[in-house]
């Protein structure tokens, strides 16, 4: 045994301390494990000698992850995930193995989560994992099947199906009275900001300034780090999002938002993509049934 493996912390440890700092308890990581609130607690002060740090920090009734700790957690969170994953197949023979399809937080919840009902309902057989993530993933390395990119044409990569395009507009709810957004309407507006400076085209300064905006304030800005937060509060009439027509359709179609400004399409699209390899039958079944939705899509954006 190398030196490096032998000087790792046993892996029930590990485990131990991973269960407590999802909770922020020891008593709920200690019923999640099936064992006593001293037993999860030794655990902890065990790796902590261990690795000659500390840890958590230990409250009242609470505990907090301390620097080291919350980088030990950042690293051995996803890897336990993974490993569990891994095994699942080998110590439960009769458990189904999932198709992983992954796409951003935004695209999961506003176009893929509302559509799996239907395809459970059609393929109760298929169990399907949803993988929301804004990073691009390594499909193979990362153990993903299926992977739905936003992105344009020269970054899809091979092999990449287009699905549809896309297309951002200003929306807000009817019930904010707002015909159209513009030069005598802006400053008593609050707009809704998507906080991702890599994708400038879903961010007011580019819109307003493309219209001639640029030099009028609106009323205030809120601001959200998740682009599936934007369209929420723009339900809710916070204010005026820029709504990613692909994403927000139903919403348009059933009068909850209306479109209070003119749309512009960046040079971006949605693409579909396989894993090199992965060709079971669900994985088919899956990677057509999201292209029979991404035609049912594409048609009603251009209806």
């Amino acid at each position: 045994m190398s030196s490096s493996l032998a000087k790792l912390p046993p892996l029930d440890l590990v485990r131990g301390f991973v269960a407590v700092a999802r909770r922020m308890s020891i008593t709920q990581a200690a019923l999640d494990l099936h064992v006593t609130q001293s037993a999860v607690s030794r655990q902890i002060r065990t790796l902590e000698a261990h690795l000659g740090v500390t840890l958590l920090k230990r409250g009242f009734r609470s505990v907090s992850l301390t620097p080291e700790g919350a980088q030990l957690f950042r690293l051995a969170d996803p890897w336990l995930t993974e490993l569990g994953e891994l095994i699942a197949p080998w110590t439960e023979p009769g458990r189904r193995t999932p198709v992983t399809v992954t796409t951003t937080i935004g695209v999961a919840s506003l176009w893929l989560l509302p559509r799996l009902g239907a395809f459970q309902a059609a393929h109760p057989d298929i169990d399907v994992r949803v993988a929301a993530d804004n990073r691009v993933l390594d499909l193979e390395r990362e153990d993903v099947d299926i992977a739905i990119r936003y992105a344009p044409r020269a970054a899809a990569g091979d092999g990449a199906v287009w699905m549809f395009g896309e297309s951002v507009l200003p929306v807000a709810r009817p019930e904010l009275r707002l015909a159209r957004l513009d030069a005598g309407s802006l400053a008593g507006q609050v707009l809704l900001e998507f906080e991702d400076p890599a994708r400038p085209w879903l961010q007011w300064p580019g819109w307003l300034h493309a219209h001639g905006l640029g030099r009028v304030a609106p009323r205030a800005m809120l601001r959200f780090n998740q682009y599936d937060q934007v369209v929420q509060a723009a339900l809710a009439g916070h204010g005026v999002a820029l709504g990613r027509q692909a994403l927000i359709a139903p919403m348009l179609a059933d009068g909850r938002l209306v479109p209070v400004g003119p749309a512009h399409a960046p040079d971006l699209a949605y693409w579909l993509v396989r894993c090199p390899g992965r060709d079971s039958r669900d994985c088919a079944i899956v990677a057509r049934w999201l292209a029979e939705e991404a035609r049912a899509t594409a048609l009603a954006l251009a209806a």
